[in-house]
């Protein structure tokens, strides 16, 4: 069984535009992400799909293999589907340019049992605890209720569940980690936005809304995904906690 990660990066992104080129600690965003994939037991080749030759040059500086997909790409799963059409794999691990924080374990997560069919259409999707009260009301965190076997109920911008009959549960919020069959990403290719990802602007309704089971696998991610330069600069400064710490521990780069 063959599993490729990939990292789409647009770089005329709509709200922060270049962002995975971003400097954190000396090296582009793009870099941190890629390193941690790289690092994921269970990865057999790892790519950036961009649509920028910015982006292809960063990557060939920092030795990163790299694929040009088209630039009118809608959304990361149109560029996700141009990307399997160019590189075969039985299962691919995109994991978002955004999120420099991510950890390998969290990657590992998503990699799927040897008793998933390849062939079927497999969709499986991160999430973590929402730790900071702050981020229910952070519109560009997505949260998600699930139903008791951890199946997608619905994602939304807004907090869900709202709190009438009790107060003391806990939100779970998207992790940018995703895994898909190829047969998942041809779905993507012949269907559509439909009426609730018109809305919300969630890629993942164009599964939900067509009748498609997501499955949401709980991680222990400790990630903050950069959405603002305000983000960009919280990454910067738990990043140079983290190398400092790796330092003293004797850890390095990769």
């Amino acid at each position: 069984m063959k599993i490729v990660g990939v990292i789409p990066s647009r770089y005329a992104s709509t709200r922060f535009p270049g962002k995975g080129l971003s400097d954190i600690c000396g090296k582009p965003m793009l870099w941190w992400v890629y390193r941690s994939l790289k690092n994921a037991k269970g990865i057999d080749e790892a790519y950036v799909a961009t649509d920028d030759q910015r982006i292809i040059d960063a990557c060939n500086k920092y030795g990163i293999p790299s694929v040009m997909t088209s630039d009118s790409c809608p959304t990361h799963l149109e560029r996700l589907y141009e990307f399997s059409e160019k590189i075969a794999a039985d299962f691919y691990i995109n994991v978002n340019g955004d999120e420099p924080l991510i950890e390998s374990s969290a990657i590992e997560a998503l990699i799927p049992s040897s008793n998933i069919d390849s062939k079927s259409d497999y969709f499986a999707n991160g999430m973590m605890i929402l730790r900071d009260p702050i981020d229910a009301f952070d519109s560009s965190k997505i949260k998600i209720a699930t139903d008791m076997n951890g199946y997608g109920l619905y994602m939304a911008r807004s907090p869900i569940p709202y709190p009438k009959a009790r107060s003391n549960f806990d939100l779970k919020k998207f992790v940018g980690v995703q895994c898909f069959s190829k047969s998942a990403l041809d779905f993507v290719n012949k269907t559509p936005r439909g009426y609730l990802e018109s809305i919300e602007d969630i890629d993942e309704f164009r599964f939900i809304e067509n009748g498609f089971k997501i499955k949401f696998i709980m991680t222990e991610a400790t990630t903050l995904s950069v959405d603002t330069p305000k983000d960009l600069e919280k990454v910067r400064a738990i990043m140079a906690k983290r190398l400092e710490s790796e330092k003293t521990v004797g850890g390095g780069q990769m």
